[in-house]
């Protein structure tokens, strides 16, 4: 029984501990986005004629083609442009799931 009355009090320190790791998260996420603007990601075709450029966030910048690549004709060129949005796509994918389980790692989250 003495160890009973101990049983909420301890719960309700797991819980403030949790809420305040919480709220350190919350105060690293919102600065993780603001980084996430400022960053540019590049990513390029498999011939590299054709560079796609998104932020952090993956917001489209700018698509820059080589001249060579105008010659290769529309077909070619628009798979080269997908392939490099994919690419920037996936490496800004990465890095966001990397920073975000940089900032949860003190976190135990049930399916995180």
């Amino acid at each position: 029984m003495v160890g009973k009355g101990f049983g909420p009090l301890g719960k309700m320190k797991e819980l403030a501990n949790a809420f305040q790791k919480a709220q350190e998260v919350q105060k690293g996420a919102q600065a993780l986005q603001a980084e996430l603007e400022q960053l540019e990601i590049e990513g390029t075709s498999a011939d590299g004629l054709v560079k796609v450029v998104m932020s952090g966030n993956q917001e489209p910048r700018r698509v820059e083609i080589s001249p060579d690549a105008m010659g290769q004709g529309a077909e070619t060129l628009s798979e080269s442009v997908s392939t490099a949005m994919k690419d920037a796509y996936d490496k800004s994918t990465e890095m966001m799931r990397s920073r975000m389980e940089e900032l949860t790692s003190g976190l135990n989250l049930p399916g995180m």
